[in-house]
């Protein structure tokens, strides 16, 4: 138990160093600042699709109460109705402005991908035609199922069984865990089709369950700030509401792409439980499958090295991958797969090692045994090398710097 106990504290530690890394902070910043102008465009055209279908009129005002009553707190209330008013003036703009209106919702759409991409450390980012069909899809599909998701849940609300008198007991409480479920419907939604990698849905869903409590006690949390402190009403007056407000989105941000790191990491949860590898050894580990499928003709993915017994988590396959491609001994093909593009016969391990941009291993970082054919002469080799290192650089400092006359 006290192993799993430290195993789990060294996860969600990685987990922190890997979002300060990815630049979280500064990311969920860039969102806010996207947001706050993107907001209204995005509204404006929730409204617009819900309207063109017949059965959903109103429905998006609707959807807005709701949204704002459970997914923002309560100082969003003021907000809430400046942002009424400025889509109901968006609705009159003419077709350029409509065009401007959607080209600030695709670019809050890019700049989200933008930031997943980084987490999951992709290289190879959507463009043409499939990023236009993903927003695309996002800005006219996701109103509409947004609307028939929330008039199926006000029709089951609505039945005597759940609501009337003869309402069955502890559906009052299920009714309060709407908001949650469709928390994480969403955040599962949104981890697991944004990305431009291939996410698992058990992941996206786990993911989507942490991102939904974790912001449910963070709108109540931050409801209590507001009541208890405040300083903000003091100093900023009637314009209070402004600062809070953007302080809650960019809050929120973080909890979202804070639960993008934890999907992404989900995979690798795993290998706290092994010793680390010294890097050189994962990279010539990884050089061997190219090799050995290089001989048959096949191609090299992931999880073909996964399966051979060097089970990386993605940040660190793509971290290995990049050094390879830089000294063209690699080449992708397309959907994720790499191959050989030289012959290891004509590349020496010393080019390799002088141009590796992670130290070597010192004998005590190496593991005894490793179900390896190059192991035992890579050990070897490496011990002698740091034999000739002592004696060569043994001396003191003050004799290699001041030289006895002779």
């Amino acid at each position: 138990m006290r192993q799993r106990f430290n195993d789990w504290l060294e996860f969600w530690h990685f987990l922190g160093q890997r979002f300060l890394a990815d630049r979280g902070a500064n990311n969920a910043a860039a969102l806010t600042y996207t947001t706050l102008f993107a907001v209204v465009p995005m509204m404006t055209v929730t409204f617009s699709m819900l309207s063109a279908v017949p059965a959903f009129q109103g429905m998006g005002e609707q959807i807005q109460g709701f949204v704002f009553r459970n997914f923002v707190p309560s100082t969003g209330e003021t907000v809430q109705q400046y942002l009424r008013d400025f889509t109901a003036q968006a609705r009159q703009l003419t077709w350029i402005g409509v065009v401007l209106l959607a080209v600030t919702a695709f670019l809050m759409l890019v700049t989200v991908e933008k930031a997943f991409n980084t987490i999951w450390r992709v290289r190879q980012p959507r463009r043409g035609v499939s990023s236009f069909l993903l927003y695309w899809a996002i800005l006219s599909l996701g109103p509409i199922l947004l609307g028939a998701g929330f008039a199926i849940s006000t029709y089951i609300a609505s039945l005597s069984l759940i609501s009337g008198p003869a309402a069955l007991l502890g559906a009052k409480t299920l009714l309060g865990f709407m908001p949650l479920l469709f928390g994480v419907a969403a955040f599962t939604l949104l981890y697991a089709t944004v990305p431009n990698a291939r996410v698992p849905l058990a992941h996206a869903c786990l993911g989507g369950l942490f991102t939904a409590v974790l912001f449910e006690a963070a709108k109540a949390l931050f409801g209590l700030y507001v009541r208890l402190f405040p300083g903000y009403q003091l100093i900023y007056g009637a314009f209070a509401t402004v600062p809070l407000f953007l302080l809650w989105i960019y809050l929120s941000w973080l909890i979202v792409l804070f639960g993008a790191e934890l999907v992404c990491n989900l995979g690798s949860s795993h290998q706290w439980r092994k010793r680390a590898l010294p890097r050189l050894l994962v990279v010539l580990g990884i050089l061997r499958v190219f090799h050995e499928r290089q001989q048959s003709g096949l191609k090299v993915r992931h999880r073909d090295v996964q399966r051979r017994g060097w089970p990386l988590p993605e940040h660190e396959w793509e971290e290995v991958i990049d050094f390879l491609e830089r000294q063209q001994l690699v080449t992708p093909t397309g959907a994720g797969a790499w191959v050989l593009s030289r012959d290891l016969s004509h590349y020496s391990v010393q080019q390799l090692l002088s141009r590796c941009p992670w130290p070597l291993p010192q004998p005590g970082q190496l593991p005894e045994q490793l179900d390896e054919p190059w192991y035992p002469a890579l050990r070897s080799a490496l011990a002698r090398l740091h034999e000739e290192q002592a004696a060569l650089f043994g001396g003191s400092l003050a004799d290699w710097l001041h030289p006895s006359a002779e």
